[in-house]
This record gives structure tokens, C-alpha cells and sequence, in this order.
């Protein structure tokens, strides 16, 4: 154990240290107290052995590979992974092209946890060479233009659409997504990520590189973790503005709080997760921890709620993550139909947007985040990316939809604006 009397200082060049491999992933809790969370931050860096697989068997793969390395674990899986847990498709438009699932061993693993850190992986002797890392101080000019993929009238046209079919029946809820993005795009993904972990620090939050390809996350919400054998989901359904006057602020809270669409949107989702959870739980241990809690961040205020059970020692963690995936917060109810309408009324294939990454230690205990609030770049093609969305319910106002969309993207938009 070391103490660190800067972990500000220490996270940043232990980042930048860890980007000089190939493939690196970060986790930062960002001192936001949490009951679930082991560590504060968590570094993994270089590649001892690696998992790329596409839709098919992805999850199969994933548990040999557990098995066989029974080590720490970091990766992600692609929203489009839902095509294996479902009889589903993807053929939208993608510019990105990251595998739909990736995990990696690390050579190197950091972890900390309440000023002190410990060098699980690689040798003792890296803490010294990463508190001697010179970080650059020179912000590298970003070269972006953002445009949108469908137009402000065409999101309203398609959210008309999608009430439609709600006011038929075919679906209660639907999470309706739209991409910002740039061609020719050339970004500095640390600096980037590292101002916008400033501009909108979270809870998940977190860096990860694949070789050309890099997600930078500013994510507020938990899709699965497990503790033993408890597993708990944390969904955000219902957002907010902030305001810089603390009375305003306070009554927006309460509003939200109170909000019968917001808790309406919420308890659809609980709902779904409940459902989710059961396939995986010992009978009659799934319940809700806590209903519409209501959690502040930088730029927005949020309606999460907690879901848990106790895991059936008959089924592997690696299917539970399957039975939940992909996350309800990001899909809609019924789940497999709100899926299929997302595929045809978005423009993009979604991808590691609203996927997930995180890591499994070597007992089997996971943490994964929900990919939201998100830059996608690929270095190779110059392509950067971003989504936001929100859920549609017969109570929905289109022009309201939009600026919720337009409020989440804020972050990342005055990142890019720089």
C-alpha cells in the first residue's frame, strides 16, 4: 500500500502512463459515495491475453475465458449483443466499427481506495515511475464539428411515431436514442476525457482505449454489479436541470421528485429490471432497495432506483449479466419489442453506446456501468460520436423530449466546443 497525499495529481499521470499501451481501461468513482463500490478508482494497463468476439457466442466465449484465466477482467459489451440474448438484428448505419464484445487481462493493475493504492498486477516499483510521469500541460487544439444525424424536426416526426404505437399498444415505454457526430475528427482522447471528467464528474465514469478505438465516459448510472452473491441493478429513469440559484435547485428536486410522468417512466423500468433479475435469482429474493431516489450531478439531477437479489448458485455470473443485458434503462417495455422499434426508427447502429464496460475480479464479482453521456472516437477513421436519448411514454412532449436530449448532450457539446 502506498498513501498518496494528491490522488488528483496521481489518477491524471497514472492515466496518462497507462495510455502509452495499447490497450487501457480506467474506472473513477470520483469520491461519490457508494454502498456497492469496492474501489475509488481502478487502473488496468497492457494486455497479457485478450477476448474480440462478435454476436453469435459472445457471452459462451466470455465465460471459457473467465474460467481459463480466472483473473481480473476489463471490457465491454456492445448494445448489439442483444441480438444473441434475442431474435433480433442490427443493419443501421455504423462508423465506428468496435468489436461487440472485448475483454482483456492487464498487465498491470492499480486499484485505490480511500487515499492509497495498491499495485495488484506488475511490478511494486511502477507507483514511482508513475508519480515521476511528466504530464503534458499543453491543451492540443481539438479539430470537431458536430452535426447531427436527423434534424430537430425529424426527431419530433419520429417520436409522433413512436407514441403511436404506444397509443396501440405495442409498447408502454421506448428509449429513442439520436447521434451527434464528426468525420475528420482529430481529439487528444486523454485530454478529452480528462475535461470532460472535470466538466461532469460521476460516479462510473471512465477511459477506455482499444487500440484506435477510444470511449471516454461521463456515465451517472450502474447497469449490474455483483457482491458476493448479490446482484444489484441501479436504473435511471427521470432527469432534471440544475440551476446555479440553491432554492431553485432545491424546489427543481422536489419537483422531479414528485414528477408522475418521471415515476411512471421509472416504475416501468423497475419493473422490467425485477423481470430481468428473476431469471437469475434464488426464487423470492428480488427486491426494491430504494424507489425514485433522487441524486445531483454537475449538470443534471436523476430518478435512480436500486434493484437486488440474491444470485442462484446454480447459474454462472456471466449468465446473469446475459439474462439483464441489455439494460431496461436503455430499451423500453416489453424489452424485445421496444427493441425492434429502436432498430427502425434509429439512424445508428448504437454499438458500444448504451453497452456497458467495466471489470470481473478473479471471484466472480463484477461492476459494470451503463455507456450514456459518452464520446465513441475512432482514431483510425478520424470518426467521433456521441448519443443521447430519453424514454417515450404516452404522456411524452415532443419538444420537452428534445431538450432533455439536448440538456444530457450539454457536457460533452461544451467539451467539444473548446
Amino acid at each position: 500500500m502506498k498513501n498518496l497525499s494528491d490522488s488528483t495529481d496521481f489518477k491524471q499521470k497514472a492515466l496518462h502512463w497507462a495510455n502509452q499501451f495499447e490497450v487501457c481501461c480506467f474506472l473513477d468513482s470520483n469520491n461519490y459515495k457508494d454502498s456497492f463500490s469496492e474501489y475509488d478508482f481502478v487502473l488496468a494497463a497492457g494486455c497479457k491475453a485478450e477476448l474480440k468476439s462478435s454476436t453469435g457466442e459472445a457471452f459462451g466465449k466470455l465465460k471459457s475465458f473467465f474460467e481459463q484465466h480466472k483473473q481480473w477482467l476489463f471490457g465491454f459489451f456492445s448494445y448489439d449483443l442483444k441480438n444473441e440474448t434475442e431474435e433480433l438484428k442490427s443493419e443501421n448505419l455504423d462508423y465506428l466499427n468496435f468489436p461487440e464484445l472485448y475483454f482483456f487481462v492487464p498487465e498491470y493493475l492499480i486499484l485505490g481506495k480511500n487515499g492509497e493504492t495498491e499495485v495488484i498486477l506488475g511490478e511494486k516499483s511502477v507507483l514511482n515511475l508513475i508519480n515521476g510521469y511528466k504530464v503534458s500541460t499543453e491543451n492540443e487544439k481539438l479539430k470537431v464539428n458536430i452535426g447531427s444525424r436527423i434534424s430537430k424536426s425529424e426527431y419530433i416526426h419520429k417520436v409522433n411515431a413512436l407514441k403511436k404505437h404506444i397509443s396501440r399498444g405495442d409498447i408502454y415505454e421506448v428509449n429513442f436514442c439520436q447521434e451527434f457526430f464528426a468525420e475528420n475528427a482529430v481529439i487528444n482522447p486523454v485530454q478529452t476525457f480528462e475535461l470532460l471528467n472535470q466538466v461532469s464528474p460521476t460516479p462510473f465514469a471512465g477511459y477506455f482505449k482499444l487500440y484506435n478505438n477510444y470511449i471516454l465516459s461521463a456515465t451517472p448510472e450502474r447497469f449490474l454489479c455483483k457482491r458476493g452473491a448479490k446482484l444489484i441493478s441501479q436504473p435511471i429513469k427521470g432527469t432534471a436541470r440544475r440551476s446555479i440559484n440553491p432554492a431553485e435547485d432545491e424546489q427543481i428536486k422536489i419537483q422531479l421528485k414528485n414528477d408522475l410522468k418521471e415515476q411512471t417512466e421509472n416504475v416501468m423500468i423497475v419493473d422490467l429490471v425485477r423481470h430481468d433479475l428473476t431469471k437469475s435469482a434464488i426464487k423470492g429474493s428480488v427486491k426494491v432497495d430504494e424507489l425514485f431516489g433522487i441524486y445531483s450531478f454537475p449538470q443534471v439531477h436523476q430518478m435512480i432506483s436500486t434493484i437486488s437479489c440474491e444470485l442462484n448458485p446454480e447459474i454462472h455470473f456471466v449468465d446473469a449479466i446475459k439474462n439483464a443485458f441489455p439494460m431496461g434503462s436503455m430499451t423500453g417495455a416489453p424489452k424485445v419489442k421496444a427493441m425492434r422499434l429502436i432498430e427502425e426508427y434509429e439512424e445508428t447502429k448504437r454499438g458500444v453506446y448504451s453497452g456497458s464496460f467495466g471489470c470481473i475480479s478473479p471471484n466472480g464479482d463484477f461492476d459494470f456501468n451503463v455507456v450514456i453521456r459518452s464520446i465513441l472516437y475512432n482514431a483510425k477513421e478520424k470518426y467521433l460520436s456521441f448519443q443521447v436519448g430519453g424514454a417515450i411514454t404516452y404522456q411524452s412532449e415532443t419538444e420537452k423530449e428534445y431538450d432533455e436530449c439536448m440538456l444530457k448532450a450539454s457536457a460533452i457539446l461544451k467539451v467539444l466546443a473548446r
